[in-house]
């Protein structure tokens, strides 16, 4: 009967009690234990008091210690969950936290000092709380009543000895005399004691300690050669003899927020204004937000992730905080794990892109690498590609291009209809029919870019007529564009096409106005010419020139050799952005014109994108049966919407017979009679970097769009405008050229292999173009 009562009510306590933490110090009556909450798994500390082994009046500052931390909430005193009392121990369940003492050394120095202050002035403001506000004294401030949690926020323990009385109470445990202040045993200057000067005692103890290591007796609290200067000054008041002139913790927050004093940081200016972020303006969050991306280098990472990244969420969901919380929520997600970013940040997402406000839309677009890879198929297809869809038609020019920009990092995981139904159809719409050039040349670009995630039908139908009739555009870099996108996508196409409808189209262009788009055309011609001459020379070539054609996973080996790791950035970072231009009649008539002010970033901080990471036939099989498309399905959807007519881009000259009825096939040729010679150039191309696939143009362009000087090809006349002696010149000087290039070769072999991927070696020789 009796085993009722003598029962062990700890059973009745709702959280595990499991290892105990690192020791605490012979200061302290209590034992730190890690535990968790029973059912959730929420992490808790329980501190411990063993009440066999105490004696009565030890027991009771443990009761009082409970009582009072019960009745106290501040942020930072540490945060009373629970408390048990069985006849053998005493349970006090708190937040997670470990001591201040075995957390001060995992920080580098730019980091530490910013912390520190941050730390202090935290502990400041819980003791002016308790003196000003509640009118109690701590009476027991020291490193070993200092408690850390995983915010990196300190918090006011210890309690076992506060009281509302002036006096002085006396400590249980002898190792603790150390702490107290000189009036103690001074019955002169106890009359000289405030409601503030033992606790700002305690606060010098604490100061010292933090810097220097636990106090091993009084009179070590005059080295004062390791603290700060910034700090020095209030810690001489601090630990002063007459305990009149200790400072109001008030007052030493004041002092200390002030230009020049120790809490004024970084750090401490984040957090703060993050606490009191609802009562601030909204210009004010702008530009809060604006320079915090770039402070968040220096401050401690489990700062950054428990303290300021909640708050950035908190103020996104619940205030007015707008897109300018999103660089730095990004920046702050990439320290979460896989489980917690799915959890905080992707919810954010989701609901960033159903808004209709222009700036955050245009900011998730910006940011969009940082976070795509967290998110799940499912949750692209069902919930953010619908939104993103509608900036296609959005009237606003920088969110067109931006969403057009966005696409090469969603392909990867778009289904089938998404990819090659939604996106084509408005990538037709866009080339054609768009009034900015840059938008037109984006799309021609992204197409390129997100061939490989093309079904190999849908990519084999749609590749050559869109890139054809960019070529076409009123907008020269467009012209250049296509020409490029042909280069770079031509491991997608039969020969028999190469020959056939490329390479005609190609020529076309040999009388571009623009040296550019000459340029390009003249090295592409080259390229696509001496594959079909290797063909020629050897037709058991042409299964392997032909293996990715109708491959959902192109070939790496392949691949390699090609320019399929064609980058966006070099294209767009210098000509290829959004133009305010007015498409005019004439096919070659629109200049190269500055990109007007917008909301955008440069374009080349937005693309990347590898041969490797492809969608598998497998996938592509799944995706068109749970979609309930086909390729006959997605035929009869572009029967009636191609890339449009481009009338405006067109050219003099004669239709060519339309070579197919899927609506793709309306190339308009022109004359091919008539070939203008063009002096040979060196069959290289500008900055070719195979390890990092890419091809970069932008960094040999000046800033008109044209190739520099050196790098120009210099355009002969048509034939019987030339005097003789004119062409007695140019065969001299085709002469020279000619020696000049077997000299390069001869040097280029006899330098050994190019490394790949190597900034030196930015001509690509004449032999591995286009294999």
């Amino acid at each position: 009967m009796w085993s009722f009562f003598s029962r062990d009510v700890s059973k009745d306590f709702q959280y595990e009690i499991l290892d105990k933490c690192v020791s605490l110090s012979d200061d302290v009556i209590w034992t730190l234990h890690k535990a968790k909450k029973k059912g959730s798994g929420e992490e808790v500390s329980v501190f411990v008091f063993d009440i066999k082994s105490s004696n009565e009046i030890q027991l009771e500052l443990a009761r009082s210690a409970v009582k009072r931390l019960k009745t106290l909430r501040h942020p930072s005193v540490l945060t009373y969950l629970d408390s048990i009392e069985s006849d053998k121990v005493l349970y006090l369940a708190t937040e997670y936290v470990e001591p201040l003492q075995h957390h001060l050394n995992a920080h580098d120095d730019q980091q530490r000092e910013l912390y520190l202050g941050w730390g202090i002035f935290q502990i400041t403001r819980a003791l002016s709380f308790l003196n000003n506000d509640g009118n109690l004294r701590h009476n027991n401030v020291n490193i070993w009543a200092v408690f850390v949690n995983n915010a990196g926020e300190w918090k006011l323990g210890g309690f076992e000895y506060l009281s509302s009385d002036l006096e002085l109470p006396v400590k249980v445990l002898p190792s603790l005399e150390k702490y107290d202040p000189p009036e103690k045993t001074d019955l002169g200057k106890q009359k000289l004691i405030t409601k503030c000067s033992t606790d700002m005692w305690g606060l010098g103890c604490l100061i010292w300690e933090i810097y220097n290591g636990p106090l091993p007796k009084k009179t070590s609290l005059k080295t004062i050669e390791k603290i700060p200067k910034a700090v020095s000054s209030i810690y001489c008041e601090l630990v002063g003899a007459n305990p009149s002139n200790r400072p109001n913790p008030a007052d030493v927050i004041t002092r200390g927020r002030k230009n020049g004093g120790f809490f004024k940081n970084e750090l401490v200016d984040a957090l703060l204004f993050l606490e009191e972020i609802q009562i601030k303006d909204r210009s004010e969050k702008n530009r809060f937000f604006n320079a915090l991306t770039s402070h968040l280098d220096h401050f401690p990472p489990h700062v950054c992730q428990h303290k300021i990244l909640p708050q950035l969420i908190t103020a996104f969901e619940y205030g007015d905080a707008g897109a300018a919380v999103l660089a730095p929520m990004f920046k702050l997600g990439r320290l979460l794990n896989e489980a917690e970013y799915q959890k905080k940040i992707v919810p954010c997402v989701v609901k960033l892109f159903i808004s209709n406000d222009r700036a955050t839309r245009s900011r998730l677009l910006q940011q969009l690498e940082h976070f795509i890879d967290h998110l799940q198929s499912t949750t692209v297809n069902d919930q953010i590609f619908p939104q993103i869809a509608n900036g296609f038609m959005d009237t606003n020019p920088t969110i067109r291009e931006q969403t057009v920009k966005s696409v090469i990092h969603l392909a990867p995981k778009l289904n089938y209809n998404n990819l090659n139904v939604e996106v084509l159809r408005h990538f037709s719409r866009l080339q054609s029919k768009d009034d900015q050039g840059g938008i037109r040349t984006n799309t021609t670009v992204c197409l390129g870019k997100i061939a490989q995630h093309l079904h190999p039908q849908i990519r084999q139908k749609v590749l050559i007529s869109a890139f054809i009739r960019a070529m076409r555009d009123p907008f020269p870099p467009a012209r250049s564009a296509g020409v490029l996108a042909l280069a770079a996508t031509q491991q997608y196409f039969l020969l028999s096409e190469v020959a056939t409808r490329i390479l005609p189209a190609l020529c076309h262009l040999t009388t571009d106005t623009e040296k550019t788009v000459r340029d390009n055309v003249f090295r592409t011609i080259k390229g696509f010419l001496g594959k079909l001459e290797k063909v020629s020379e050897d037709p058991n070539l042409r299964e392997s020139m032909e293996a990715d054609v109708h491959a959902a996973t192109p070939s790496l080996s392949n691949a390699a050799a090609t320019w399929a790791g064609w980058a966006v950035t070099a294209v767009t970072a210098k000509f290829y952005r959004s133009q305010s231009d007015t498409v005019k009649s004439s096919p070659h008539s629109t200049k190269l014109l500055n990109k007007p002010a917008s909301l955008e970033q440069p374009s080349s901080s937005s693309i990347s994108t590898t041969t490797s990471s492809v969608t598998s036939m497998t996938s592509l099989e799944q995706e068109v049966s749970k979609g309930g498309e086909s390729v006959s399905d997605y035929e009869e959807h572009w029967d009636t919407d191609n890339w449009g007519d481009m009338e405006a881009g067109k050219s003099g000259g004669s239709h060519s017979e339309v070579r197919g009825t899927d609506g793709w096939d309306t190339e308009e040729w022109g004359s091919l009679e008539e070939e203008p010679e063009v002096e040979e150039s060196e069959d290289t191309w500008d900055s070719v970097v195979f390890g990092a696939s890419n091809i970069s143009l932008g960094d040999k362009l000046s800033p008109d769009g044209a190739f520099p000087p050196s790098r120009q090809t210099k355009a002969e006349p048509g034939p019987g405008i030339l005097s003789e002696e004119n062409r007695l010149k140019r065969e001299e000087k085709k002469l020279q050229r000619q020696k000049e290039l077997e000299a390069r070769r001869a040097q280029r072999q006899s330098a050994g292999p190019m490394k790949l991927g190597s900034k030196k070696h930015n001509v690509l020789p004449e032999d591995m173009l286009l294999q």
